[in-house]
C-alpha cells in the first residue's frame, strides 16, 4: 500500500529536480515556450505503443528522441529557429497522435496519470533522472559559454553542434520523466513555469538553477497531496501549485 502512493512520488520528485534544472537553461535559450510544444512530439510514439501493446514510455521516448535529432539536423542545414522548427515537427505529431492514440486512451495521455508503478519503473526513472541532472552539472559552464558566444566557445574547443544535439537528447528525456504523472499536454509546464518563477527571485546562475529545482519539486509535491486529499487529477493539480508559485514570485519585483 505504502508503495502505491510512495514509488510514483519519488518518480516525480526525480523528475522534477531534473526538469527544474533543464528548465533554466530552457528559459536563457528562449525555447520554454517551444519545449512545450516539443512535449506534444510524445503523442504519437504513445498512440503507436498503445497501438501495439508496448510500453508507452518507450513509445513517448523514441518519438522524442526522433524528433530531438531532427530538430537539430533541420537547425544545422537550414538555419532556422527553434521554435520555427519545433512548430513544424509539432503540428505533424499533433495530426499523427490524434489519428492513433485509441480515443479511450487520449485523456491520459494527454493529461497523465499517478497509478501505481512497479520498484523496477522507479529505479529506472530514477537512474535516468539523475543522468538528467549529471548533464546539467557537468556541461553547465559549456552550455553558458556556447548559448552567450557561440564563437567564443568554438575557439575554446567547445563542439557547439555536439552539444546542442546532447542538449535537445536530454531536454527529450526530461519531458519523457514527466509524461507519466503530467501527460503530453502538462509536462511542459514543469518545464517553463519553476524556471520563470526561480528567474524572478534569484540573481545569480547558480541559485537560479538550485531554485528551479526547488521550485519544481515543491510544485509537485504539493500537487500530489493536493490531489490526494482533495481526488484530483495529479497533472493539472502540479501545474496549478506550480502557477501559484509563478505568482507568488512576481511580488517579489514589487517589494
Amino acid at each position: 500500500m505504502i508503495a502505491q502512493t510512495l514509488y510514483p512520488l519519488l518518480l516525480a520528485l526525480f523528475a522534477a529536480i531534473a526538469t527544474g534544472l533543464m528548465g533554466g537553461f530552457a528559459l536563457m535559450r528562449r525555447m520554454t515556450l517551444a519545449g512545450d510544444t516539443m512535449s506534444h512530439i510524445a503523442l504519437p510514439g504513445l498512440g503507436l505503443a498503445l497501438l501495439w501493446h508496448i510500453n508507452p514510455v518507450i513509445g513517448a521516448g523514441a518519438a522524442l528522441a526522433i524528433g530531438a535529432v531532427l530538430i537539430w539536423k533541420i537547425e544545422e542545414k537550414t538555419g532556422l529557429s527553434t521554435e520555427t522548427t519545433i512548430g513544424v515537427i509539432f503540428s505533424a505529431a499533433i495530426a499523427i497522435g490524434a489519428l492513433v492514440t485509441p480515443s479511450e486512451n487520449i485523456i491520459e495521455a494527454l493529461f497523465g496519470g499517478g497509478g501505481a508503478i512497479p520498484l523496477t519503473t522507479l529505479i529506472t526513472y530514477i537512474i535516468l533522472s539523475l543522468g538528467g541532472i549529471f548533464f546539467v552539472m557537468r556541461f553547465r559552464n559549456q552550455l553558458i559559454i556556447s548559448l552567450f558566444n557561440a564563437d567564443l566557445a568554438r575557439v575554446t574547443g567547445i563542439n557547439v553542434s555536439r552539444l546542442n544535439l546532447w542538449y535537445y537528447l536530454m531536454f527529450a528525456l526530461t519531458l519523457v520523466l514527466g509524461l507519466r504523472f503530467l501527460g503530453t499536454l502538462l509536462v511542459g509546464a514543469l518545464v517553463i513555469v519553476p524556471a520563470a518563477a526561480a528567474r524572478q527571485l534569484t540573481e545569480t546562475l547558480s541559485k537560479f538553477l538550485v531554485v528551479s529545482a526547488i521550485l519544481s519539486m515543491l510544485s509537485v509535491a504539493l500537487g500530489y497531496w493536493v490531489a490526494n486529499i482533495y481526488h484530483f487529477q495529479v497533472g493539472p493539480t502540479v501545474f496549478s501549485i506550480a502557477t501559484g508559485l509563478f505568482v507568488l514570485s512576481l511580488f517579489k519585483n514589487h517589494d
